[in-house]
């Protein structure tokens, strides 16, 4: 779980570093923009930015999770039927060697 949580972090702080590299080179395109207005439209561009990351990832995890139950129960229900094939199949195959070893015990000998 820890690692779960120090890999979030730097995923995080990875997507923060990329968000003010982006609104830094679009800063760099407005030059009219004044320094409290660039330092504002980096904070706001970076906010948005890992909130919409946000939003992305827990939407994927969403589907995820979504999908590994889906796998689990298709997985289950996938076993059930191969362990039925098995016991009918030894099933067929402990009446068979019982008819064989009563038909040669039927046999003259």
């Amino acid at each position: 779980m820890l690692v779960n949580q120090v890999e979030g972090y730097l995923l995080v702080q990875a997507e923060r570093e990329q968000a003010l590299r982006e609104a830094a080179a679009l800063c760099a395109r407005l030059p009219w923009l004044t320094g409290s207005q660039a330092e504002d439209l980096t904070s706001r561009y970076c906010e948005q930015r890992l909130h919409l990351t946000r939003r992305t990832l827990q939407a994927v995890a969403a589907r995820a999770e979504q999908l590994r139950k889906e796998y689990e129960a298709r997985y289950a229900a996938l076993r059930h039927t191969l362990l039925k094939r098995h016991a009918a199949c030894a099933s067929l195959l402990l009446i068979c060697a019982s008819a064989l070893g009563t038909g040669f015990h039927l046999l003259p000998h």
